[in-house]
């Protein structure tokens, strides 16, 4: 058992809680909100759940094993460091943190200190995700050469951050969890057409050691909700739509291949078009599953499969990005 506070109801922090409560591992679960109403509001639908206005009373609750944080992003350094300092294990939501030596002294902290870190990377643990992972290591598509990624949609703009730190930590976890490395390099242009000062378009161009490359589109400006990635291997290839009910996943047995010449002609080149497959999928809610792995991880010592250092590296790659644009934009 792993009693847990929750600190941010938000809009995210009431989905988390109601994952937890739902699991029912934990005696004992606090929640806090610095809004008394919010904080009355979620009370009433978990009427099992102690409130508090200050974070402080976790902090100070011995009975608190581990802290699930889903505030603003310029205080998940100051909670997650606060947090651990008390002896708490720690879950903060995506990004991790707000630059990477804030991320790397909090997965220092955890490390030296025998502490959970994790982050919320929720598309990790969904099911399509978990299948192309799957897709990928048994190497049916081959050799990854490139993949392309769209996340855009109208809105939300935000006040305080760029598109880049709003949807991009999606396809940046995803990325490198099935790659199963970092960027070498990252790259970005884009432009702030309707708040000056906060990027609402990003196009992110990304090189592998491995070789592959990645391009991902990000923005709030677009006529239609879009959440797309395309995989090219040297075997297959493969279509990911978060938007399709059903398909979700699509294996294209297409391909190009050079055939030796048999004289001293030029190379020929041989594409092939086979069958389109879609695998089935398992059905679960992720969310359920990315707080059975904070649960478990909690109890066990095991690290998660979003630990804060895999937070880190996303934070790393994320902040590489906003420094290209921001140099595009300020000349």
């Amino acid at each position: 058992m792993a009693n847990i506070g929750v600190i941010g109801l938000g809009y995210w922090g009431p989905n988390l809680l109601r994952n937890i409560v739902a699991n029912r591992r934990s005696d004992t679960i606090v929640i806090c909100d610095k809004d008394p109403g919010r904080l009355n509001r979620i009370a009433e639908r978990f009427p099992a759940c102690r409130k508090t206005l200050n974070a402080e009373d976790i902090f100070n609750d011995s009975e608190i094993d581990g802290v699930i944080i889903a505030t603003s992003v310029s205080t998940h350094y100051p909670l997650a460091m606060e947090a651990m300092k008390a002896g708490k294990h720690v879950f903060v939501e995506k990004p991790f943190a707000e630059d990477t030596k804030k991320a790397e002294e909090m997965v220092q902290y955890a490390e030296n200190n025998g502490l959970v870190t994790m982050v919320g990377h929720t598309f990790l643990f969904s099911p399509p995700v978990l299948k192309i992972k799957q897709i990928l290591d048994s190497r049916e598509l081959g050799d990854i050469r490139f993949i392309t990624s769209n996340r855009v949609n109208l809105g939300l703009h935000q006040k305080d951050v760029s598109v880049i730190w709003d949807l991009a930590p999606h396809d940046f976890s995803m990325l490198f969890y099935w790659l199963d490395e970092e960027p070498s390099f990252v790259e970005a242009f884009g432009h702030d057409y309707v708040l000056k000062g906060i990027p609402d378009v990003a196009f992110i161009n990304l090189g592998f050691p491995s070789g592959a490359t990645a391009n991902v589109q990000v923005a709030w400006l677009a006529p239609s909700k879009l959440r797309k990635t395309v995989i090219v291997g040297s075997r297959k290839m493969l279509i990911y739509d978060d938007t399709e009910p059903y398909e979700k996943i699509k294996i294209f047995d297409k391909g190009v291949d050079i055939l030796e010449p048999t004289t001293f002609g030029e190379y020929q080149l041989s594409y092939r078009t086979g069958d389109i497959i879609s695998p089935r999928i398992d059905s679960f809610e992720p969310l359920h599953s990315e707080m059975e792995e904070f649960l478990r991880c909690i109890e066990t010592g095991s690290t998660p499969i979003t630990s804060g250092r895999s937070g880190m590296g996303v934070v790393k790659a994320l902040e590489a990005a906003d420094r290209s644009l921001s140099a595009k934009l300020n000349r």
